[in-house]
């Protein structure tokens, strides 16, 4: 299923409605958070796979 952009804006009202004007930008700011410590957190576990010996069979 692909979301167009008709549907993105529905969505986008739905929450502007839901949240207010003033609650958005709080919203991305802990989203955008979230976003940054996954990827942080995924770097980290890449780096210790690349420094772990790799098993004998």
């Amino acid at each position: 299923m692909k979301l167009g952009t008709p549907e993105i804006l529905l969505i986008l009202c739905v929450v502007l409605l839901l949240f207010g004007g003033k609650k958005i930008p709080e919203l991305m700011k802990g989203l955008g958070q979230g976003v940054k410590e996954f990827k942080d957190a995924s770097k980290t576990t890449e780096h210790k796979d690349e420094n772990t010996p790799a098993e004998k069979k």
